[in-house]
């Protein structure tokens, strides 16, 4: 853990998202503690990007859109501006204390390896660096990487609380999603599964969530934040989403981490490099009466949870698969292409008809390739149920 009194230096990637956003507010409560030397973002939030690079005197900036695009927008900026398909990539491999990488999807992965392979720590909130590529990002060891998503800064907690090998298992908690009570998901629309319960997030997150994909991912990237195997990551329905994960020890004790549902707490305690920040996120309220419930996920409703473990299981590029092809099949759903019911089912058949014939990941040309083909099953599938 760093010294509380020492500034840290911070780059952003992903700085209009969620994410970035709330990082950037906490920065701003806390200007003694952190500085920002970095922002990236896509093309369309440039407005956004550069007024946020203004107001933090920030002297680098990251773009995928292209040097004209972006020189629109970047009047009175008088820092370095980097443009291009892979400017989040090189801006991550910026010398400073932490890279909080708020990239949705896999293309955060390039980003991901670029700061670990500079000598940086990696703040992850971009969970796919780790399905698309976790062999590659283990690469570079755990000790760099601290966990943003609520669930697996929860357990990074709690395995303070104990010894590596005094574990028995870890249990992930999930709202439910929108139809943790629904039977019949044969008629959701696109409305209904972009209403959550609980959490504000964007759509492709909050459609995984809907699906429970997002707690398959999480599953995946528990295994390899914590090497522990597929076997003992346990996930269970907890609607108030207060206890955002639990670490069970071999003596039948259970270590959790409870907070209100907010994600201030985990970012800022990624980006402080496991310090706590005073005033970070509120505490629950004592004063008032709680009830806070606990179930089994019901995995006939809910197959994605179930598919990602076979796809851990299997090794190789299923992670890879499973990842891509739902990217595919959560477009699709949204441009109401397809029903909600056919995301898992367009993600199952790419992983049955593709994932036997991966091998394991080298480089990231593989993850490429094998994304690549995960996707053009998946369009297939989504244009055979078009026709």
């Amino acid at each position: 853990m760093s010294e509380t009194s020492r500034m840290r230096e911070i780059v952003i990637l992903g700085s209009t998202g969620s994410i970035g956003v709330q990082a950037l507010e906490i920065v701003a409560a806390n200007p003694d503690r952190f500085r920002v030397v970095g922002l990236s973002a896509g093309s369309k939030n440039l407005p956004m990007l550069f007024d946020q690079a203004k107001r933090f005197k920030v002297p680098f900036v990251a773009t995928t859109a292209t040097a004209e695009e972006a020189k629109k927008y970047s009047q009175g900026y008088d820092g370095e501006v980097i443009t291009g398909a892979n400017a989040s990539t090189e801006l991550a491999a910026h010398q400073c204390d932490v890279v909080l990488n708020g990239i949705t999807g896999s293309i955060g992965l390039s980003p991901t390896l670029s700061a670990l392979s500079a000598g940086n720590r990696v703040a992850l909130a971009n969970k796919e660096s780790l399905v698309a590529g976790g062999e590659l990002v283990m690469k570079f060891g755990r000790d760099r990487i601290i966990p943003v998503d609520s669930e697996h800064s929860a357990l990074y907690q709690c395995f303070l609380g104990g010894k590596a090998d005094e574990v028995a298992k870890v249990i992930l908690t999930a709202s439910g999603g929108p139809f943790r009570d629904r039977t019949d998901l044969s008629s959701v629309t696109v409305a209904e599964a972009l209403a959550h319960p609980t959490w504000a997030m964007g759509p492709v997150v909050t459609i995984n969530s809907a699906t429970l994909m997002n707690k398959g991912l999480e599953i995946i990237e528990a295994h390899y934040l914590f090497d522990i195997p597929y076997s003992r990551v346990d996930a269970v329905i907890h609607p108030q989403s207060v206890v955002h994960s639990m670490v069970e020890f071999i003596d039948g004790s259970t270590l959790a981490q409870a907070s209100p549902p907010n994600m201030k707490g985990p970012i800022s305690y990624a980006i402080a490099d496991g310090d706590r920040v005073a005033g970070a996120t509120r505490s629950i309220d004592w004063t008032a009466a709680h009830q806070w419930s606990f179930a089994p996920i019901n995995e006939q409703r809910f197959p994605a949870v179930a598919l990602a473990r076979h796809c851990g299981e299997i090794g190789g590029g299923a992670t890879t698969i499973y990842n891509a092809a739902n990217e595919i099949a959560v477009a699709a759903f949204i441009n109401q292409t397809i029903p909600f019911t056919a995301i898992v089912k367009i993600v199952e058949s790419s992983v049955n008809a593709l994932a036997q014939s991966t091998l394991s990941i080298r480089d990231l040309s593989d993850v490429s390739a094998i994304e690549q083909d995960a996707r053009l099953h998946a369009e297939r599938f989504v244009a055979e149920m078009r026709s």
